[in-house]
């Protein structure tokens, strides 16, 4: 298993500031995990310490994820997408952030995407048991409509580690030429799991603050 580890109202009206309005993360966990998880209260804080208004949500069934519930639990957490929105996502919730994009209106449009040990293909170590194949086969074998993602998102960044045991390398070139991604390459930290005691990721910061066109 690739163990990563309602709707809220104020999502659709940003606090304005002069004529500037704050801009929304959301971090999405994987598979397994969970908010509290890795570097993700570290990201969390430090983009509030930047004026980011953070969600960091608990997404539904995370041990056994499905496609439709958690692009749908997503969609209900964003509300009204635009372009004050920048979406993270660790591993399989970078999946799920590329299909929301996937099934939104022609016309709606985010800031950008950074994307955490993403993937479209695992490794045979990926499946802990049978009954993670039955899990991971959906979001393995849907196709995702490329094409329809990258017109949703003005940039995508993809970050990977080159000793990912659960991801195979191969998948950043698939990010890069699908979507354009800037691609990162991390040496040394796995999946970038808490149990990969990874608790601080500048370059997952860093990312988010390229696409804010902040410093």
């Amino acid at each position: 298993m690739v163990r990563t580890s309602g709707f809220h109202p104020e999502n659709r009206s940003s606090i304005l500031r002069g004529v500037t309005m704050q801009k929304r993360v959301f971090i999405i966990h994987g598979w397994g995990g969970y908010p509290e998880e890795g570097c993700f209260p570290w990201l969390k804080k430090e983009l509030e310490n930047k004026d980011f208004k953070v969600y960091n949500p608990a997404m539904p069934n995370s041990l056994r994820p499905t496609i439709k519930e958690w692009v749908s639990f997503l969609a209900k957490q964003i509300g009204i997408p635009d372009k004050k929105t920048i979406l993270f996502g660790h591993s399989i919730g970078a999946q799920t952030i590329l299909r929301y994009l996937e099934s939104l209106e022609e016309s709606a449009e985010i800031e950008g995407v950074v994307m955490l040990a993403g993937w479209v293909n695992l490794t045979p170590i990926a499946y802990e048991a049978e009954e993670d194949a039955k899990i991971g086969s959906p979001w393995i074998e849907t196709p995702i409509n490329w094409e329809k993602v990258k017109k949703h998102a003005n940039k995508f960044i993809s970050i990977f580690s080159d000793d990912d045991s659960l991801v195979p390398f191969s998948d950043s070139k698939i990010f890069g030429e699908k979507l354009g991604a800037k691609i990162i390459v991390e040496h040394n930290k796995g999946h970038f799991s808490g149990s990969d005691g990874i608790t601080e990721l500048p370059s997952a910061l860093n990312s988010i603050l390229e696409i804010a066109n902040k410093s």
